[in-house]
């Protein structure tokens, strides 16, 4: 499937011609029908005829206005389509329209296309060719220069043969839309289906869509209640076809042509974005920041503010850097085409490709382009997620989910390593670090981590041979307080088990272990329990002592408490 949009002046013929293709009339409204005229988007699609053996291609069309008063509209229906049908009336020939549509196309990076010379039938052959020359000599240097120009009418048999097989011709030769699992739909129409609720329609790029899928209308959450295309339902639908979908979750009138249908983890929604202006030949004035301009980008039509980097302006013909700031998020990716008017002139004055989403410098220092490299050192550290999501480009991550600058690799390890250098005895507390900064640490040589502690791999255990560790040691049962013992220093030492803490005291583990074969022998003699007292006295402690201690033995279930008296535990040792 291709989706084809036509283009050209208004009265030329585009959509009597699609009707001949498709059989539908792509004027939907009454007034279209009343006026003769084209005002808004109209949709049809075929299947054309067999050609050298091969079935029928299939191809979506959105027919556009070619009057200059609804060029908005034209705007908003050539956003995402693959190629154009470009019209020029055989009795007119070239008019205003023609050109700025054919601007339109290029400024929109459009790159294969077919010409249909309409109303041929109304000419004689001298002037058919004459105009056929005209329009080739038009078409000299832009994207069209070596289409097919096709004569045609919708009146005389086989008037649209030829361009039903310039058509399957197009489509062989135009690539498939490319599904890199990042939908994303630009509205185009919204209505309210009678027993169905909301629907959206526009044309799907990037990814697939799924019958239930949760996505973001319009940043507004939705259920992907049903697909249509072209009126067949689908449980799943790939990038390239015109869609309708059903959405759960959103009134018809909370959306707009120019929302987007999107997966919301996979796209970062901006309101401000680099990137480059090519300004028309045919302006007569330089492009600035002073002025007010609409943005078309996809199917909408968005307020923005100019800002020209590096320069104060862009000639006409010129090309150029800028930055953009839009009245809105906006979700862009790299490569997304736009297009620029002036609102006080009402002109086109240029169009572009977005470069940088969300850039981080400053306007002044900006020079944005196409290499990813740039982008990943400006940010220094990004996740492989938000690559992906700003430029479309798919990379690996380096380290822990980051794709990492290697200048900003090496200047955070060298950061960190100077942290565990400079760190007291006990170590480089790691709850200090951030998520960078500890993932970054886990990679460096000669640094050991213990006990949520980093240190240099050289330098000896400060917790051995702890000076107050010996003197647990010397006291026993009745050892000395922790006065004067620093804080973090006591803490790591109850956390290694070199020391035991029971109520604000501390004892050698030594000692408690001895602690526990009194209480063995304790209950030898009494196997029906000791008290506390008959446990203080073997001990040769006070009670400031004794009760802990027998806490203790609770709770490493050496003894059990029953009333006054302490009995047998599952772990007591063997007297």
């Amino acid at each position: 499937m291709r989706v084809v949009a036509t283009a050209g002046h208004v009265d030329h013929g585009k959509s009597s011609l699609v009707q001949a293709l498709t059989g539908t009339d792509p004027d939907r409204w009454a007034e279209e029908k009343r006026r003769g005229l084209t005002i808004d988007l109209g949709f049809a699609h075929c299947t054309l005829p067999p050609a050298d053996g091969r079935a029928g291609e299939d191809i979506s069309f959105v027919d556009v206005p070619g009057h200059v008063r609804f060029l908005r509209n034209m705007l908003a229906g050539v956003g995402g389509v693959d190629a154009c049908l470009f019209v020029v009336a055989a009795t007119e020939g070239w008019k205003p329209q023609s050109e700025e549509h054919l601007r339109i196309l290029e400024l929109l990076g459009l790159r294969h296309g077919v010409v249909a010379l309409t109303k041929a039938d109304l000419v004689d052959d001298e002037w058919r060719a004459l105009q056929e020359m005209d329009v080739r000599d038009r078409l000299a240097g832009t994207f069209l220069a070596d289409a097919p120009i096709v004569p045609a009418s919708v009146t005389a048999a086989g008037g649209i043969a030829a361009v039903q097989a310039a058509l399957g011709a197009l489509v062989r030769d135009t690539p498939a839309a490319i599904d890199r699992n990042r939908p994303r739909l630009w509205v185009d129409r919204v209505f309210a289906a009678r027993g169905s609720g909301t629907v959206v329609t526009g044309t799907l790029t990037g990814g697939s869509l799924s019958v239930d899928q949760q996505v973001h209308a319009g940043r507004r959450p939705v259920r992907v209640r049903g697909i249509q295309s072209h009126g067949e339902r689908h449980e799943r639908i790939g990038p390239g076809h015109r869609v309708a979908l059903n959405l759960a979750g959103v009134e018809h009138t909370a959306l707009q042509r120019g929302d987007a249908v999107v997966d919301p983890a996979q796209w970062r929604p901006t309101q401000r974005f680099d990137a480059s202006l090519t300004v028309l030949a045919a302006l007569d004035h330089v492009v600035s920041r002073r002025g007010a301009y609409l943005a078309y980008i996809g199917s909408g039509e968005f307020p923005v503010r100019v800002r020209v980097l590096g320069a104060d302006s862009i000639r006409p013909g010129g090309r150029g850097l800028v930055r953009l700031h839009a009245a809105q998020p906006l979700p862009l990716v790299r490569g997304d085409r736009f297009v620029l008017r002036e609102t006080g002139r009402d002109e086109t004055v240029g169009g572009g490709e977005v470069l940088d989403v969300a850039p981080l410098r400053p306007a002044s220092k900006a020079r944005p382009d196409h290499d990813v490299d740039r982008l990943i050192a400006e940010h220094g550290w990004i996740t492989a997620d938000d690559l992906v999501a700003l430029t479309g480009e798919e990379r690996p991550a380096t380290l822990g989910v980051w794709v990492v600058a290697p200048a900003a690799l090496a200047a955070t390890s060298a950061a960190v390593q100077a942290k565990v250098d400079g760190a007291d005895a006990l170590g480089l507390d790691i709850a200090t670090l951030d998520e960078r900064e500890r993932t970054v640490l886990a990679t460096l040589d000669g640094v050991a981590v213990e006990a949520g502690r980093a240190r240099p791999s050289s330098a000896g255990d400060p917790l051995a041979d702890h000076p107050f560790v010996a003197a647990l040691a010397g006291g026993g049962f009745a050892p000395p307080d922790a006065t004067g013992v620093d804080r973090a220093e006591l803490r790591l030492l109850i956390r290694h088990g070199l020391v035991v803490e029971r109520d604000g005291l501390h004892w050698h583990p030594d000692a408690v272990n001895d602690a526990a074969l009194v209480a063995a022998r304790l209950l030898q003699q009494q196997p029906g329990g000791f008290t506390v007292s008959q446990f203080r006295e073997a001990l040769g402690v006070t009670r400031k002592h004794a009760v802990p201690l027998a806490a203790e033995l609770d709770a490493r279930g050496v003894t059990r408490r029953r009333d006054d008296l302490r009995i047998a535990g599952p772990r007591l040792p063997s007297a």
